[in-house]
Parts: structure tokens; sequence; C-alpha cells
């Protein structure tokens, strides 16, 4: 799963909601160093992603794309379901995503100390373009996927993605629905457990 979903999945502790986003940017041990509650959000970050990592249903969106992306398609897949996520973020959510995703960028801000020095490079950009609200419509993915492409030099074609997502929207919103269901259920206790530790 990409950002949003690692936000969204994190409930309302803020803590939590900060070591879930940042966890992509700590490696190994390194979480060791930060404060329980941060832990305890990359903890939860690393078990989202070993649960979606080996799940059969995001297995079928990765292999409609696995001859064109290979390797990138896992990468492709949590940012299109992203993309379901935030289009449909009515059923998930009573906060508007404007509000949500502005009060998001407000805590990320207001809590520097915390933050590697990977994600304090790209918040601003994030922040300016917003990203969060841009998942929600299919050009906006589109543009993500475009900067994505750039990152890679260009091999990874990640912006023609877009292409399959309006060829198979129907079936990959199908898979992000029935998916999802599944991991929140996992979120829930996974959390639970955590933080009664």
């Amino acid at each position: 799963m990409n950002y949003l979903a690692h936000i969204y999945l994190s409930g309302e502790n803020d803590m939590l909601k900060i070591g879930n986003f940042i966890a992509d940017s700590v490696k190994g041990k390194q979480y060791l160093d930060y404060p329980v509650p941060i832990q305890q959000g990359i903890t939860l970050h690393r078990n989202i992603d070993e649960f979606t990592d080996s799940h059969p249903i995001v297995h079928q969106s990765v292999h409609r794309l696995f001859d064109k992306y290979s390797h990138y398609s896992t990468v492709i897949v949590d940012i299109l379901y992203d993309h379901f996520l935030a289009a449909n973020w009515q059923d998930f959510h009573e906060t508007k995503l404007e509000k949500y995703s502005q009060d998001f960028y407000n805590l990320i801000q207001s809590h520097p100390e915390v933050l590697p020095k990977r994600v304090k490079n790209f918040m601003p950009h994030m922040i300016e373009h917003n990203w969060l609200l841009t998942y929600s419509t299919i050009d906006g993915i589109g543009l993500i996927l475009s900067q994505m492409n750039q990152r890679t030099s260009f091999k990874s074609k990640m912006d023609e993605s877009v292409n399959e997502l309006r060829e198979y929207y129907k079936e990959f919103k199908d898979e992000f629905y029935r998916f999802f269901a599944e991991l929140e259920a996992f979120s829930q206790q996974r959390k639970k457990e955590l933080l009664e530790q």
C-alpha cells in the first residue's frame, strides 16, 4: 500500500500515523532509535506490507501488469490501490479527504524532530502538490506515476500503466475492495496488539 492507505490504517493515533508514514525511510533496526509510539507505527507499516505482498488478491492485480512492468508491477498496484481509496474516500472516513490531507500535513510538519532526512526532502513537494488528494483522480495518478518513472530514469515506464488502470478499472476496483476489507481487519487487530504491549 502507498502513503494514504498507511496513514488511514493507523487510525486516529498521531504517533502511529507518523511512524507508519516514515517507515520506508527507516532501515532495519534503526527503528529502535525512535520513541516507542513511533516504533509501533513503523512495525505496523512493515506488518501491512508483509500482509499485502503475500495476499492472493494483490497477486491478481500484479499479474495483470507483470508482463509489461515486471518487478515495478507491485509498486504500481500500491499506487493504484491508493487511488481507489482516495476516489471512494467517503466509503471509509467521515472527514472529507481535503481536510484529512491538510490535517496530516499539519501533523507531520509539527514533528520535524522525528522525520528522517529523506522524508524532510520530499515533504515540501508532497504538500505543495497535495499528493494525498491527487491520488483521487486518474489524471492525478497519471502525474504521480510519471514522476516515479522519472526517478527510475524512465526505465520502468510506470507512467504508461495509467492506460491499464483505465482499461481494467472495474477489475482493479473490485480487487481493491475485496482486499482492503481484509487488510483493515488485519490492521485493526495488529494495532490493538501493538498498543497493548
